[in-house]
Order: C-alpha cells, then structure tokens, then sequence
C-alpha cells in the first residue's frame, strides 16, 4: 500500500501527494507513526475511546429522556382529544371520570415538581402554596388505581395509532393493508430505519472520500495546468519573433495585391465613365474641333514667326531706332489727346 493511501485511510484529510512524502521521508516516518496513536477524524485512541463511551452514555440517557418525553407528550395528546371529543359526542362517564382524574393527577405531579423539596428551597414558596397543599387535590386512591390500570392500554392505543401513521408515511402502500400486516411492518419498521440510516451514512462517507479526491485531483489538475501555461508562454516568446516576420511579409503581400485590384478597378471605372460619356459622334466632333485648334495654332505660330524676324529686323538698327520709336509712340500719343480734346470741343459746342 502507497504512503498516501496510509495517511488517506489513517489520518484526516490533508492534501499530500507521493512525491511530497518521497522527499521528505522523516516526515512520512513522522505521519506512520502518528497513524499508530489517532484514528481517522484526528483524536488520540485513548480520547476517541473515551469519547466513544461518553457518546454511548449520552445515548443512554437521551433514550430514557425521550421515553418520558413520548410518554408525557401521548398522554397530553390524549387529553386534547378528549376536549375536542367533548364539543362534538357525548362521552360516557367512565371516560370523563378516566381523562378528569388523569389530568388532575398530571397537573398535581407537575405543580409538585415545580415547588421542589421544601429543606432545599430557600425562598418563599411560589404562591404560598406548600407540598401538602398539593397533596389534598390529588384524586382518591381507588380512583387513580383504575384509571393506571387503564391507562396503558389508551398509551398502548395512541401509540399504535402514531406507529401506523408513521408507517404510512415511510411506505405509503401499507395503507392498504389489514391492521396485522401493519403492526408487522411496524415491529420490523426500526431495522428498516436503522437500515436506511446506515445507507446514507455509508453514502455521506464515501462522498466525502470522493470530495477529497476531487480536492486531490483539483489541486493535481491545477498544478498541471500552471505548468501547461508556462511552457505555452516559453514556446510563444521563442517562435513569436521567427513567425512574426513572415506574418508581416505575408500581410505586406496581400496589402499590396489589394492595392493593385483597386487600382485596376478605378482604372476600370474611369474607363466605363469614359466610354459612357464621349461616344464616336462626340469623339469625332472633338477630333474635327482639335483639327481646326492645330490649324490655327500653326497660323499663329508662322505670324509670331514673321514678327520674331521683323522685330529681328528693327533689333538690327540699334539705338537710333528706338530713339525714333520712342518718339513716334509720343507723337501718337499727343495726336490721340488731341483727338480727345476736339471731340470733347465738339460736343460741348453742339
């Protein structure tokens, strides 16, 4: 058997693994020898058997308390039912006279325990009633005697019908069943219990067992995983900058091919708007338009040229020719002022 399973089985739960105990064997020497002194939930031997005969004892005296306890309860139930009884049937005088003097001697024996001796009672008595008081109110003797002889047959009675209830309701089938059947059952219904009992007491055990192996296999799973992660991360920091850069080669590729589709689809939409917008009449008037354009440039052109030579020409006179050009052009200047003058004369003369 594996050192675990021996402080699993031995020990309280503790969250241990094999190779915890394999390094440290004064320890696992430590824990083989303090399984030999406790039990499983962590006491010595000597105070869980002591423990165990104190459990037993207060078994003991919970069984007793409980009989009594059963006892007083039936027969207060008795009682109650024989007020209900009252308002609804009329009840014979042997049954007033059982349930009137069972309940004066209840009440007396209560009262009396109430007051409690009277050598050890140091204040005053409650009410100023004394035990012998008491005494004078229980019912007479003859009187108690029958109604003791009869009394454990109604307990008998009120109990049965309690265990029949109690059957029905553990196995409600068995209401079916004659009156015989049903005290059988009853007599065997607290193996059954017991039975039961031990059922979910063995269940709770082993799911606890299984908790702690779920906690054992958590731990082992987490640890596995933490381990996991870290290699993930190393691998991630090791290969991240060789992939990374044929990632970026990879995208640059694909951006640029797209690039180059947009541009041949304006180019194509540019082409589609222009084949929409000039067909052959238009493009033959723009051709004949073009023709006349060049035409008249190339007559343009030779008269600049004719001017280019004839100003090539005065160019040649020098100085004395721009002495007379100059002159010329104020001559015609006060020839045009004075064309101006005598406008103006004439108008203002007409």
């Amino acid at each position: 058997m594996s050192l675990t399973a021996v402080c699993s089985k031995q020990l309280p739960p503790c969250n241990l693994s094999e190779e915890d105990l394999l390094q440290n064997p004064h320890f696992s020497k430590l824990l083989l020898g303090l399984s030999q002194h406790m039990d499983e939930s962590g006491l010595s031997l000597t105070l869980a058997k002591e423990q165990a005969q104190a459990w037993k004892e207060v078994r003991l005296h919970k069984t007793t308390w409980l009989r009594s306890e059963i006892l007083q309860r039936v027969i207060q139930e008795l009682l109650v039912d024989y007020y209900v009884k009252t308002q609804d049937t009329n009840l014979t005088s042997e049954d007033k006279k059982f349930h009137e003097t069972l309940e004066q001697r209840l009440l007396v024996t209560e009262l009396t325990r109430l007051l409690g001796p009277s050598q050890e009672r140091e204040m005053p008595p409650l009410l100023g009633l004394e035990r012998a008081d008491l005494l004078e109110l229980m019912p007479r003797s003859e009187d108690f005697v029958w109604m003791r002889a009869r009394l454990p047959l109604d307990v008998e009675e009120q109990l049965k019908k309690k265990c029949f209830t109690l059957l029905c309701y553990h196995d409600p089938n068995s209401d079916s069943d004659s009156e015989t059947l049903k005290a059988a059952k009853v007599w065997k219904l607290a193996e059954v219990l017991v039975g039961e009992k031990q059922q979910c007491q063995g269940a709770k055990s082993q799911q606890k067992e299984q908790t702690v192996l779920l906690e054992k296999k958590s731990a082992t799973y987490s640890q596995v995983l933490l381990r996991c992660l870290a290699l993930l991360q190393r691998l991630l920091q090791e290969h991240r900058l060789k992939t990374q850069s044929e990632l970026d080669r990879i995208n640059a590729q694909y951006l640029e091919i797209k690039c180059s589709a947009m541009i041949l689809k304006l180019r194509m939409e540019e082409l589609k708007i222009l084949s929409d917008t000039y067909t052959a009449e238009k493009v033959e008037v723009h051709r004949l338009i073009r023709d006349r354009l060049e035409g008249a440039i190339r007559l343009q052109e030779q008269e600049m040229e004719k001017s280019r030579q004839v100003l090539s020409t005065y160019e040649v006179l020098g100085e004395e020719f721009d002495r007379l050009v100059k002159e010329y052009t104020e001559l015609k200047q006060a020839a045009e002022n004075k064309r101006w003058a005598l406008q103006e004369f004439n108008k203002a003369c007409r």
